[in-house]
């Protein structure tokens, strides 16, 4: 398996921190209300309010943690993760492209996106897929039914088990959701607890995607509802976002009430889909992605990249990045792994990719010229407002022209180099002329 970090330490691009400070600047003016004025006869509770420590950093860290891997039948993955705008990173993951014993033909992949502390998320990306395959349920003779129940099976352990240590210990009451997928040969199960995301992408077409469980739904509200709960603010009494996750002990302290009763749920939806030699790829990813992006969206985007770059980890780093600017103020995690049948580098799109960078260039060298005629500061921000408007065909389909920063960010500074370099080239001239 090759793997990759991005150290921290590399200059951040001019580009990319004015972004960061536009960004620092809406997220402020949204949590803290923007700026207050104090009138006669207002209390200034700002010591109050800074005394509650925000969820949220002054400015995202952008660092990547990335790793591939690849199974003998063909099938490769790469995985993604980036703490963006939250105190602290609380997604975890695990990537197995194949098992051990009789199941080395099988892989297994899962995205934990914990909330208010690390601890369950970590535990269940070490030890979920030990508890399923206790069940004795999954087998390499692969009964469809079986294997599904085996997966729900796993899932109520796991949780049961961690309620004893959490009382036993004294855990913190955190809490994860979990998006997983358990691959054999034949079938492919989606495992879905909360709001993280698989989808299948066939064909170059969205042919399966999980459910979130929100508290607004109308089974999972009926469950809370029943369990003596409530949904306010689409929160499970006014608090949890989720309606079904591991962990959650607070909202599962119903002694006389099932596992699966509670106002918070482990029980896992599980579906299988057989395989076909037309499946493209497969996306996890928690909310902090599928918040800024759709499905078809995303799984466009995916493609459109695949034929264009063959490194997988550069992919799922463009998929945070994009939507870290479309808005995701979450941490991020994302798994894409790529079939046999999945879209190929082709000369015909590396050819179109570089007669749309091409013409971004032109544009962006427009602007600056532009600007510079009318003595403005050729200034980025405004540089990509104006792209944003303007119709720029062959742009990446699900990404735009948000996608192309980077393509923008190295025009941009090309060009505002030779503009500088030929104003001090007249300086110098007029200067010697004054001189003669």
């Amino acid at each position: 398996m090759k793997s990759a970090r991005r150290a921290s330490n590399v200059e951040v691009p001019s580009f990319l921190r004015q972004l960061v400070k536009e960004t620092e600047k809406m997220v402020t003016f949204f949590f803290k209300g923007g700026p207050k004025e104090h009138g006669c006869g207002e209390e200034d509770d700002s010591d109050e309010e800074d005394s509650m420590p925000s969820p949220y950093l002054d400015r995202p860290i952008l660092e990547k943690h990335v790793s591939e891997g690849g199974s003998r039948s063909g099938v490769n993955y790469a995985v993604a993760s980036m703490q963006g705008w939250r105190a602290q990173m609380e997604d975890a993951h695990t990537c197995m492209p194949h098992l051990k014993d009789e199941l080395t033909d099988w892989g297994y992949f899962a995205i934990f996106d914990g909330h208010a502390g690390t601890t369950v998320a970590q535990y269940c990306s070490r030890y979920l897929l030990n508890y399923i395959l206790a069940t004795g349920e999954v087998k390499a003779t692969e009964d469809a039914e079986q294997v599904k129940e085996g997966i729900r099976k796993g899932f109520l352990e796991i949780d049961r088990h961690m309620h004893e240590l959490t009382r036993r210990d004294n855990w913190e009451r955190s809490g994860t959701t979990a998006a997983v997928v358990l691959m054999s040969p034949r079938y492919i199960y989606f495992v879905n607890c909360g709001d993280s995301r698989t989808l299948l992408c066939r064909q170059g077409k969205v042919v399966f995607y999980t459910e979130d469980h929100k508290p607004v739904n109308p089974r999972e509200k009926e469950r809370i509802q029943n369990a003596g709960g409530s949904v306010i603010l689409q929160r499970v009494n006014g608090s949890l976002a989720v309606s079904r996750a591991l962990g959650d002990f607070d909202f599962k302290e119903v002694d006389w009430r099932p596992q699966t009763e509670q106002l918070v749920s482990p029980e896992p939806e599980v579906y299988e889909m057989e395989r076909t030699e037309e499946d493209e790829f497969l996306i996890l990813a928690c909310d902090g992605v599928w918040d800024a992006i759709g499905n078809e969206e995303l799984c466009a985007f995916v493609r459109s990249r695949l034929q264009v770059c063959d490194d997988l980890r550069e992919i799922c780093t463009q998929v945070m990045d994009l939507c870290l600017y479309k808005g995701s103020l979450d941490n991020m995690s994302i798994v894409i792994v790529c079939f046999p049948g999945a879209p190929q580098v082709s000369q015909e799109a590396l050819q179109r990719e570089a007669e749309l960078e091409r013409q971004i260039d032109m544009k962006v060298e427009e602007i600056i010229q532009t600007m510079r005629s009318r003595n403005e500061d050729p200034d980025i921000l405004y540089v990509l407002k104006f792209l944003s408007a303007a119709e720029i065909p062959g742009l990446p389909p699900g990404g735009g022209i948000t996608s192309k920063r980077d393509c923008i960010i190295s025009s941009y500074q090309k060009h505002i180099m030779a503009v500088k370099s030929q104003e001090a080239m007249a300086v110098i001239e007029e200067s010697e002329e004054v001189s003669n």
